[in-house]
């Protein structure tokens, strides 16, 4: 069951008390979080380094953090989402997420921060939609914590000023299952890129099936 939370001041508590529930072990932690197979290839570690931030960007950003993200929660780390609100738990499902470990968070855009921040302290990976112009010191400050923690946290969309080691974006998309204007929509074939620093300072490119016809992600 999904754990849904409307954040206030006063439920700050209530999400640390839930952190500190679901934190993982010393004996549990690796360096990786793993990734489906079609997202490994991106990555220059083949998972998503521990204590690092994330950006996906382009066309279909949410479904691209969706699909980064099934990946450890399949693995059994505990994921939290803030700010996505218009993502439902249904697509997050479908794309792989374990919804007995998913929290999902309503922040308002004051206070997104200070809730990414709760969940970074104690779980694996958080996905965050920051407002448009979150103010960079507060974007730095939860990178800075996701470090301490050993946390990965995906930003979803392109936001200014917040640091990130490694980008994932959406270069082309294009539907199938349209014929003549007529059919529904079936699938969407994408081209994503990832460039970063370090190890991923040359970019990558993989063709991936973002969703395929069965709501999933597949290498194209």
């Amino acid at each position: 069951m999904v754990c849904e939370h409307m954040f206030v001041p006063s439920s700050t508590p209530r999400l640390q008390r839930l952190a500190e529930r679901v934190r993982p072990t010393a004996a549990s932690r690796t360096c990786l979080l793993p990734v489906l197979p079609p997202i490994a290839a991106l990555l220059p570690d083949g998972g998503l380094r521990r204590g690092t931030v994330v950006r996906c960007a382009g066309e279909g950003a949410p479904s691209l953090a969706m699909a980064v993200a099934a990946g450890p929660s399949a693995a059994g780390s505990w994921c939290g989402m803030v700010g996505l609100d218009e993502v439902g738990v249904l697509a997050a499902a479908g794309y792989g997420l374990d919804l007995d470990r998913l929290v999902v968070v309503h922040a308002a855009p004051a206070e997104w921060a200070v809730a990414a921040a709760v969940l970074v302290d104690g779980i694996d990976l958080v996905v965050l939609a920051p407002p448009r112009y979150a103010r960079p010191a507060a974007a730095r400050t939860l990178a800075a914590r996701a470090r301490d923690r050993d946390a990965v946290v995906l930003v979803v969309g392109e936001r200014p000023g917040f640091p990130a080691e490694l980008e994932l974006a959406v270069e082309t998309a294009r539907w199938h299952g349209l014929a003549e204007g007529a059919g529904r929509l079936q699938s969407r074939r994408v081209t994503v890129v990832a460039r970063g620093r370090g190890s991923a300072v040359r970019p990558v490119r993989q063709e991936l099936w973002l969703p395929t016809a069965t709501g999933k992600v597949a290498a194209a």
